[in-house]
């Protein structure tokens, strides 16, 4: 299983194969670029990392004095050797479940693969989750284990454990439990864990990771470590500019997304499988992040298409105050050409960005690109983005910026990626085509299904005595709706659950607009309501930092926003963002109305989930009586 990438020449990018039904694409493959894993696990990964290249530096760890000490491949396999034999000596045994509940931490990943060394199956936790949301997870799961951050967490779940009788331990990182597991582990043999390593394989389970729950309790994905490994090498020969860096600086990356995330869980493998330098940062506060970013200086970042949004309205917020506003705009608008230039070079489309474009992009670059690239840690040139729909105006912006972003799709139930922005072939506003090795499909009812070997098991239902196959037929149905282009490109267009439907029997996906009226810098948050009513409307929620700027910029008091929900200013500026909004869909789909709220919609109040998804219904049901006023207006 070991796998030495240091030296590998550029892989040759497979072209897809597509295939139509009465003239429209219906499905589209790729063939995998790696062959598969056929024996060994992720608990190998540190110990062949060290056997390999023990002195690389395969993690960054912060220390109190705010400096960034490598660890090397060496001392981590060390490290994850002593947890497991701790785990081996508190009676865990293998097959066991150990959920971890805790923020982006070094102490998170050296657990997990620990874990895995000793032979258990993690399950994470979010650690936002509500004690009732831990109490279902931690029954469902069967876990006989929980780690997590800090004492309060543990104090909160402590009258929750008579309820949880498979729950026999309980360990707190802020209190250097790791580091007892390490000393209780020093009479176990190296042996045990080489014995336990030694029995799995690319089908044992590896993680139990629950769904966010938009319609109901989270469901636990069974992930097996071949599942990883399908997604991971895959991942990591296809995107080689990232993993295997073509600018000075060796690839590094600052994990700040959750690992009780699919996501964050993926490219944190995929960094121990590569040794690409990986960094936790724990906070997301924006001071906290950008100083972890500065310190760190990563090459690549994860990101959702929030923070590329806060990032670029934060510079234009700036730029304004500074009486620099238009130019920012004329920077903006050099960028968007360039980066649109560049992917019509890279299809044959175009001859790429002229001598006037490229002089317009040099003279912008130390003025706002620069300082772009700076908000992201100053060496960042690479972006992987997921969660949600980036927009083709971001992404050409960004990519004319000097910073690539690799736009993907996926769900937990596929490990993360199951499509991807290629290299030197993308095309912006689609999620890309299909991560090597996998099958695309559009049902007949737009629904997108999915086939790979990194596709799930099933679902973990121990009423039925485990996992329980989720797939037709060998495809897996996402729920999600989307469409397939001429070349095979996957545009995702929203969910199946959450079509509308007006009473004049149209059809209308909410999702183009509320990604579209979220990216504007005065909105938060927005719900497209319309179900069974005669017209569409949306309920917004304000983004505190831009009402700021704006209240600064038009001399407005520092109101409250219930104070604000009425100005006659506020309202004109919002309804030209739903107007824009509009010219994205036919005139039976547009925002006829929209309402303020006086407050913004939070995880804690149950309108979110932890990825930031919308709980459409509890939404709906609380803003019920706003809802009906836009109605009867």
């Amino acid at each position: 299983m070991s796998r030495d990438t240091s030296a590998r020449p550029r892989p040759v990018l497979p072209e897809p194969e597509v295939r139509k039904l009465d003239g429209v694409v219906r499905e589209v493959s790729v063939p995998p670029l790696v062959r598969p894993v056929t024996h060994g696990s992720l608990a190998d990964i540190p110990f062949d990392n060290a056997e390999q290249a023990p002195d690389d530096a395969v993690l960054s760890r912060k220390g109190p004095d705010g400096r960034w000490r490598d660890v090397t491949a060496a001392e981590f396999a060390d490290q994850v050797l002593a947890v497991a034999k701790g785990l081996i000596a508190e009676g865990l045994m293998p097959g066991d479940r150990l959920a971890i509940m805790a923020r982006t931490t070094y102490e998170w990943t050296l657990l997990d693969f620990a874990a895995w060394a000793a032979g258990l199956v993690t399950v994470p936790v979010y650690p936002t989750s509500s004690v009732f949301q831990t109490r279902w997870i931690l029954h469902d799961s069967g876990a006989v284990a929980l780690a997590v951050e800090h004492v309060a967490q543990a104090a909160a779940l402590g009258p929750e454990r008579e309820r949880l009788p498979d729950l026999r331990h309980m360990w707190v990182f802020e209190k250097g439990h790791t580091d007892r597991l390490a000393e209780l582990g020093r009479e176990i043999p190296d042996q045990e864990v080489i014995v336990r390593r030694g029995v799995l394989g690319p089908d044992s389970l590896a993680t139990l990771m629950y769904t966010s729950g938009t319609t109901g309790r989270p469901k636990g994905c069974a992930l097996t470590h071949g599942n990883f490994f399908a997604e991971v090498d895959n991942a990591v020969e296809l995107l080689h500019p990232i993993f295997r860096s073509s600018f000075k600086d060796p690839a590094s990356t600052l994990l700040y997304l959750p690992l009780s995330h699919v996501f964050g869980r993926m490219v944190a493998v995929a960094c121990m499988r590569a040794r690409v330098r990986l960094g936790h940062a724990p906070s997301i506060r924006t001071d906290e992040l950008l100083a972890d970013l500065a310190g760190f200086g990563p090459t690549f970042l994860l990101a959702i298409p929030y923070v590329l949004e806060k990032v670029y309205n934060t510079g234009r917020a700036t730029a304004e105050r500074l009486g620099r506003a238009a130019s920012f705009d004329r920077a903006a608008r050099v960028a968007r050409g360039y980066g649109e230039a560049l992917e019509a070079q890279q299809h044959g489309t175009g001859p790429g960005p002229g001598a006037k474009l490229r002089a317009a992009r040099a003279l912008y670059d130390p003025l706002v690109y620069r300082r772009i690239r700076a908000a992201l840690g100053g060496r960042v040139r690479q972006i992987v983005c997921g969660g949600s729909p980036l927009g083709r105006r971001l992404a050409s912006f960004y990519a004319g910026a000097g910073i690539q972003v690799f736009e993907g799709y996926g769900l937990t139930e596929s490990t993360a990626a199951a499509t991807l922005t290629y290299p030197h072939r993308p095309r912006m506003g689609t999620v890309g085509w299909p991560l090597p090795g996998t099958r695309v499909r559009i049902a007949q009812d737009g629904e997108v299904l999915l086939s790979g070997q990194q596709v799930f098991r099933g679902y973990w239902d121990p009423q039925a005595g485990g996992v329980v196959p989720a797939d037709q037929d060998g495809w897996f149905a996402t729920g999600d709706l989307g469409e397939l282009d001429g070349d095979g490109y996957l545009t995702i267009t929203g969910r199946k659950k959450d079509i509308l439907i007006t009473t004049s029997g149209k059809n209308v996906a909410p999702a183009p607009l509320e990604n579209w009226l979220r990216a504007h810098p005065l909105v938060s948050q927005c719900v497209v309501v319309g179900d069974n009513r005669p017209y569409v409307t949306a309920l917004l929620t304000l983004d505190a930092e831009g009402m700021d700027h704006w209240c600064r910029m038009t001399g407005k008091p520092p109101l409250p926003v219930d104070a604000l929900v009425t100005d006659t200013d506020l309202r004109a500026v919002l309804q030209r963002a739903v107007n824009d909004a509009n010219r994205l869909v036919s005139r039976a789909e547009s925002v006829r109305r929209f309402t303020v709220l006086p407050s913004d919609l939070t995880e804690t109040e149950g309108h979110l989930t932890p990825t930031m998804k919308l709980r459409r219904a509890v939404v709906t049901r609380e803003f019920s009586r706003e809802i009906e006023e836009m109605y009867a207006r």
